[in-house]
């Protein structure tokens, strides 16, 4: 098994983007009913989190921004890490991730490199 990395991303900036209490009800039942799934099929690896939408970036020669890095409206949420075989069953896993039910979100999938 390898390990391999799920960012999850979505618009965090604009009004309209954000889901209604109710919509956020709905997608946080998906969402436990997705990593209980991963974790019955022993794909769920150990790590991951939310995160909150304050934050700093910080590039080369001192500067600072507060915020956090966004592109294209779209910012880091929170990320997962699962158990696969290879790249193709990890995408297969994150296929199935209630986050892109929304619009303006994405998974991305990367391997975990041994330092």
């Amino acid at each position: 098994m390898n390990t391999f990395l799920l960012v999850f991303r979505m618009d965090i900036t604009t009004p309209e983007a954000q889901p209604t209490p109710v919509q956020m009800q709905a997608y946080m039942e998906q969402w436990g009913e997705w990593i209980s799934s991963l974790a019955a099929q022993d794909r769920l690896a150990a790590g991951g989190n939310h995160l909150s939408a304050e934050g700093r970036v910080l590039r080369p020669h001192g500067i600072t921004t507060d915020g956090p890095y966004t592109e294209h409206k779209e910012s880091m949420a929170g990320y997962i890490l699962v158990n696969a075989e290879d790249m193709e069953e990890a995408v297969q896993l994150a296929k199935d991730c209630p986050i892109l039910l929304g619009e303006g979100t994405s998974v991305e999938v990367r391997p975990v490199a041994g330092m």
